[in-house]
């Protein structure tokens, strides 16, 4: 397979920060992504290895001998900025290679509530990707972005992406997550790119900021 052509998904990996006062942040749009894929897929069983929680979900897939394909749901424990530890050693372990890593993450250049797939691509800032890259030594691994759009008047970006979302935002917020679960679901069975076309520029995003 040609170097940047996305495999089948084999480890989908969501970023956040650990502990209470992160939880219900924009930051941690991936944790809450990865819970509601979980919820989906009736996970039940996480284990803690190599600095993340970690469960394993089973997908049909014809393509191989065995018919179906494990694929790693991943939370690292370490915080944002270190990401790509955790990521880096589970890949290692399992043998899987940056084109068959799907990570979802919150995005400020996206409006908010929008959710879009990507394949490849620099970091654009963002502290998690940019130790994903590192670690990995390869930009080739597919995104899920979950849109939060810009810190409102002059709020710092870190003040915006870490503050307690409000009572009415929450439902918003989750509902976003919700549908980037069922981008990473289409994305785990129907391929990244065949997500990627179905998910950009849809009506789902529209009228949803």
């Amino acid at each position: 397979m040609a170097a940047g052509v996305p495999g089948s998904i084999r480890l989908v990996a969501g970023l956040g920060n650990p502990g209470s006062e992160y939880a219900d942040t924009r930051h941690n749009a991936g944790f809450h992504v990865i819970d509601a894929l979980a919820h989906q897929t009736a996970v039940s069983y996480w284990k803690t290895r190599l600095g993340a929680e970690v469960a394993s979900i089973s997908v049909n897939d014809a393509s191989l001998e065995s018919g179906t394909r494990e694929v790693l749901l991943v939370k690292p424990q370490s915080f944002m900025n270190t990401s790509g530890g955790p990521i880096s050693k589970l890949c290692r372990e399992h043998n899987i290679r940056p084109e068959e890593v799907l990570i979802i993450h919150d995005e400020l250049d996206i409006p908010e509530g929008d959710v879009r797939v990507k394949v490849g691509g620099g970091h654009a800032g963002h502290n998690g990707l940019r130790s994903i890259i590192e670690k990995l030594g390869s930009r080739d691994f597919s995104r899920i972005r979950v849109g939060i759009g810009d810190p409102p008047g002059r709020m710092a970006v870190a003040d915006f992406v870490l503050k307690q979302l409000r009572p009415r935002e929450i439902e918003a917020f989750a509902d976003t997550c919700i549908r980037a679960a069922d981008a990473a679901g289409l994305a785990i069975t129907q391929g990244v790119i065949f997500a990627r076309d179905h998910i950009n520029g849809s009506a789902a995003n529209n009228g949803k900021h």
